[in-house]
Formats: structure tokens, C-alpha cells, sequence
């Protein structure tokens, strides 16, 4: 899919530029959606269902992605909690939305976060990470090949692992949100311009999708 594209965690390979602000309020809309969409983020050219795959959640439960969202409106994100941008702050935004929407809309959405670096982020360290922003939101590890199996399964490019400088490494990964609406059809990507505004717009209409 041409617009899937890899961050290395200071913006996106393909043009996407890195998250121009900390993400914790609303800011005018990217405008990323067309007139015949009414979305506001990006819809991919090709439909692609809910997908499956299994992990394990921070409190050592299996978590059958597919089966435990299925009829849920659902925004999946892969990344991991050392990254210095693009994780942070749109972990930040989805937060920021949810808060905006009605409480009812609020609560019907699933937010689940995928490590792409298991090897640091324990279930400990990626529950602490994810309560900053939000105590709801999911986080799934797993295995690296099990976590490489996931990102295949949602159609985006393997994260892989960079060396930086002192003998640490970065690990650049899928910038997008994938959104899946209650019929378990992918409807909308969201990048790293995405806005706070962006989200919570089209929070309901993931609730009413079909």
C-alpha cells in the first residue's frame, strides 16, 4: 500500500512529516480528508478487514486482537515506549480526543498499542507508559516474530531496530493508526499530522460504520 510509510521516530520515510507539536491540544485540522469522504484522516484505497493475530496484555492475558474488538470501533498502533515523538504524541492525541467526544462514544472505543520492542518493553513498563495517557488503552507484546506476524496480519512494514550512538538502538516502525469501524472494516490511516480535532471528529462515524 503506497501510503503506509516507516518512522524512525523523527518523522516518516515517505514524506510524512514527524508530529509538529506535544499533541496534548486541539489544533486546526490537517485537512486530510476529501469532500467525498468525510473523513479526516487518510482512507486506503483497498478495504481490509479486522485483522488476527494473538498477544499477550500487560497483565499476562492472551488477547485475541480480532476476536476481543470484533464490533468495536478500534484504533491499533504500533511503536514502542522509548520512542522520543511520533509514540508519545499520538498516544497523546487519541487521549485528548477521546476526552472530547461524548462519554458514551468515548467508551465505546478500543485503543490498543503494540510494542515494537519487546525485548524493553516489559508488561510493566508498557502499562506505566500507557497510563500516562490513558488507563484504558490496551498494550500488546509478544514475541518478535510473533509482534512481526501482527504487523503482516494489519498490512503495515516491519519495525526494525537501528543502532544509535553509546550502544542504544532506535526502532523505526509504522507511523499510521489503523481505524476499524464496528463492522471490523479498516476505514481510515491516520499519520503523525493527524490532529487531536482530526480524531474526534470521526470517532462517531467509526461507531456507525457499515
Amino acid at each position: 500500500m503506497a501510503l503506509l510509510c516507516l518512522a524512525g521516530c523523527a518523522g516518516c520515510a515517505a514524506g510524512e512529516p514527524a508530529h509538529p507539536g506535544a499533541g496534548s491540544s486541539v489544533r486546526p485540522s490537517a485537512g486530510t480528508a476529501t469532500a467525498t469522504s468525510g473523513w479526516h484522516g487518510t482512507v486506503p484505497k483497498v478495504s481490509r478487514p479486522r485483522p488476527s493475530f494473538t498477544l499477550v496484555d500487560t497483565s499476562g492475558r492472551s488477547f485475541d486482537f480480532a476476536r476481543q474488538t470484533a464490533g468495536r470501533a478500534t484504533l491499533l498502533f504500533f511503536g514502542y515506549t522509548n520512542c522520543p515523538d511520533v509514540c508519545p504524541t499520538t498516544m497523546a492525541d487519541i487521549a485528548a480526543a477521546r476526552q472530547l467526544v461524548s462519554t458514551d462514544v468515548g467508551s465505546a472505543l478500543t485503543v490498543v498499542f503494540v510494542t515494537t520492542d519487546p525485548g524493553r518493553d516489559t508488561a510493566g513498563v508498557l502499562r506505566t507508559w500507557l497510563n500516562q495517557f490513558d488507563s484504558s488503552f490496551v498494550g500488546l507484546t509478544g514475541s518478535p516474530e510473533q509482534i512481526d506476524a501482527a504487523q503482516q496480519a494489519v498490512g503495515v512494514p516491519l519495525a526494525q531496530a537501528q543502532q544509535a550512538p553509546g550502544g542504544q538502538y532506535t526502532v523505526a516502525h509504522a507511523a499510521q493508526v489503523a481505524a476499524y469501524g464496528v463492522d471490523d472494516i479498516q476505514r481510515v490511516l491516520y499519520f503523525a499530522s493527524s490532529t487531536v480535532a482530526d480524531y474526534a471528529a470521526d470517532l462517531p462515524r467509526l461507531l456507525a460504520a457499515s
